[in-house]
């Protein structure tokens, strides 16, 4: 029978409208629970698929008339694929509780019926618990003989798992073989996961492989998704290539090992001498598997607060996704006293953190455009509360991504949101998408200044070219053209930027040279002393040199160094701007994406006239002839400055090497003029002395730089 087919007896009931919406709840547990454990491609986020199980459990409690034995709340998952060997698990693979309720509270609760089902006094003592996180990944149970890994096998439906021992040996955390001292047969359960790093990794390869042109290849959506996917390969070669991890936390005994064992002995899955879940904690990792750091013994319901929320503050620092903790008794004689109910033992119990992946609906997509100019595509959402908060706007981060998830205007999608990390979209669900909408398209114009939007070839990111005249851009402009090494206007930092733009006192470069002593008096903190100095520091900006004005337009992929040899190509500002694209190429150092950034910007006739204004409020400097690319004597040579000079800054020889036409490089490399060495140099004076570079003293720069003709 399909995963989504009801069964008769619920066919038969649905006359009634409670029923029916029961079967139809059965039903989708079914199918979601399929794609999640069987077919490892979830639609839905877990929260969804708990509220929904919550909601079968109440009306189950309240119809106990209409409940269906094989309903998913009397079973942990789906079947097996039928491309895996079944293996019956000797000893259930249980699911454990799932509480969302406050945190202090869901504890006390848990605490005070663990405390009356053991008949524990008020007087009695805490009782001792294990706290350990609740991780975001696939649990898989190792069965050892004669101390040798023999198989390991998937939770599957709890009582039937997959056999997918051939991928769990290519992991290399897991013991294929335990040490003497060990028990020679045993059952080990735990959690196979993906680190976060490591899943960045693996998608990074995979988008290579794609932009390569590889065929039937994705990126992963989630760490939890990859780790599944990769011990469900049928090839144990490929799952040797995904990154996977493990975590063990539970010892079980196989009957056929529990022979000579007390019926009490029994009834504790043979855990004896094992007396408590913390020694089988400390035994686990004493035969070399690998346990969570983070699991602590905890004394009564407030240590079970105080860890809740020490793992919610450390949550995003972890390096693996967890989605809660979990309390656990610790005493394994009162664990069987407790015993089960149902599906679950009521001796733990799960506490799930704020999810931080829900269901919503994209309302609209705009384009925002950032300090710097990069254009991202942002959905704008129904509000959902995720992760903490109520969130109402998601990156799609660019049009690439935007497409490859293929997000449109009124699909239903997965959101996410980790700690401070802005939220996004992870995944559309396709199969509540009940519209025909155009695919996303990045407007080819910036939404704020109308300016040209570019995508450079091998960046995935389209750019204003309007960065001087760009509103959403013009702190980030200021900023930059008054750092000191562009015309450098002291005390100008980001928090009166922040002023003077918010109170609309500077919206352009020409701005700041039309600001008077009432203007800048009246702004937060700023003394009379520090006005006068501010304006003294904007005056004395005036006088500036080519290559700083330049450098400090902010032109995308013109630096420092690229700035200067423009200037002395050209000699003149207005030879750059009306430069072409074939005179551009001309310039040592000047390659087709950095002409073609020049081209763009004075390309845009609100940036020229940003330039004449500036002119007009007095900034000027001292222009010369043009020099070429070869007419200088050192032109065509690179040279790197290390170590402190006697006399000379590294600023001043550098400037006396360009001078002369030479590019001063930051590495040593074989194609190396020379390295001009002061005192304490370090790495790269003996890379240079490994390479064969020629190496100079301060005396040489200038015996080099005074013979130049």
């Amino acid at each position: 029978m399909d995963a989504m087919t009801p069964a008769p007896e619920e066919l038969a009931s649905a006359a009634n409208p409670v029923a029916a919406h029961m079967a139809e709840l059965r039903a989708q547990l079914r199918h979601h629970g399929h794609m999640y454990h069987v077919l490892d491609a979830p639609t839905i986020p877990d929260v969804e698929y708990d509220r929904l199980f919550r909601e079968l459990q109440r009306l189950e409690q309240a119809h106990p008339e209409w409940c269906s034995a094989d309903s998913p709340t009397q079973r942990v998952g789906g079947a097996p694929v039928q491309a895996f060997a079944s293996v019956a698990h000797q000893v259930p693979m249980l699911s454990i509780q799932t509480e969302t309720d406050n945190t202090e509270q869901g504890a006390h609760l848990f605490d005070q019926r663990v405390r009356k089902q053991l008949q524990c006094l008020e007087t009695d003592p805490p009782l001792e618990y294990v706290a350990e996180l609740k991780f975001d990944g696939l649990a898989i149970s190792l069965r050892y003989v004669q101390h040798v890994l023999v198989q390991a096998a998937t939770r599957g439906d709890g009582a039937w798992g997959e056999d997918v021992t051939h991928n769990i040996r290519t992991i290399g955390q897991i013991p294929l073989r335990l040490p003497a001292h060990a028990p020679a047969e045993l059952e080990v359960r735990g959690e196979i996961y993906m680190r976060r790093d490591d899943f960045e990794a693996l998608n990074e390869r995979q988008r290579q492989k794609i932009a390569a042109g590889a065929k039937n290849e994705k990126t992963f959506v989630n760490p939890r998704n990859a780790a599944a996917g990769a011990v469900r390969q049928l090839d144990p070669q490929i799952a040797a290539q995904r990154p996977l991890s493990f975590f063990a936390y539970a010892l079980h005994f196989h009957p056929t090992a529990q022979e000579n064992l007390s019926p009490v002995q029994a009834t504790l899955w043979g855990l004896d001498p094992y007396g408590t879940h913390a020694q089988v904690l400390a035994a686990l990792k004493d035969w070399g598997f690998p346990v969570s750091a983070q699991a602590q013994t905890v004394n009564g319901a407030q240590g079970l607060v105080a860890f809740h929320q020490q793992i919610a503050a450390q949550r995003d620092q972890l390096p693996f996704d967890i989605d809660g903790v979990v309390y656990k008794v610790n005493a394994i004689a009162a664990q069987a006293v407790l015993g089960m109910v149902s599906r679950e033992p009521r001796w733990a119990v799960a506490h799930k953190f704020p999810a931080q992946e829900e269901l919503t609906t994209v309302l609209d997509i705009d384009v925002q455009v950032g300090r710097t100019g990069k254009l991202t595509p942002v959905a704008k959402l129904a509000p959902v509360f995720v992760g903490g908060v109520t969130v109402t706007h998601a990156t799609l981060h660019n049009e690439d991504e935007a497409r490859r998830k293929d997000v449109r205007v009124g699909d239903t999608v997965v959101v996410r949101r980790a700690g401070d990390v802005i939220p996004e979209v992870v995944s559309v669900v396709l199969e509540k998408r009940s519209h025909v909408a155009p695919e996303f398209t990045m407007p080819r114009a910036c939404p704020v200044c109308d300016s040209v939007a570019v995508r450079e070839e091998g960046e995935a990111d389209y750019r204003c070219s309007g960065g001087l005249f760009c509103p959403a851009q013009k702190k980030q402009a200021i900023l930059h053209f008054a750092h000191r090494r562009a015309v450098e206007i002291e005390d100008l930092g980001e928090k009166i930027v922040d002023q003077l733009v918010d109170a609309g006192l500077v919206n352009t470069l020409p701005d700041l040279y039309k600001l008077g002593f009432s203007h800048l008096a009246a702004l937060d903190r700023m003394a009379e002393k520090s006005a006068n100095n501010l304006l003294h520091s904007i005056h004395k900006s005036k006088d500036t040199t080519l290559p700083k004005f330049l450098f400090g337009l902010g032109i995308r992929h013109v630096g420092e160094s690229t700035a200067k040899t423009l200037a002395r190509h050209f000699g003149g500002m207005d030879a750059i701007m009306d430069a072409s694209l074939d005179q551009l190429l001309q310039v040592a150092d000047v390659g087709p994406v950095v002409a073609q950034s020049l081209r763009t910007f004075f390309d845009q006739a609100h940036n020229r006239e940003v330039v004449a204004q500036l002119r007009a409020c007095g900034v000027h400097w001292s222009e010369s002839e043009p020099q070429g690319r070869l007419d200088l004597p050192l032109a065509g040579h690179t040279y790197v400055i290390t170590g402190t000079l006697p006399n000379l800054s590294r600023e001043q020889a550098q400037a006396l090497l360009e001078q002369a036409g030479a590019k001063v490089a930051g590495s040593v490399s074989k194609k190396t003029t020379a390295v001009v060495a002061g005192e304490a140099a370090g790495s790269k004076l003996e890379k240079a002395l490994a390479l064969g570079v020629p190496v100079l003293d301060e005396a040489g720069l200038m015996l080099l730089v005074q013979t130049q003709p």
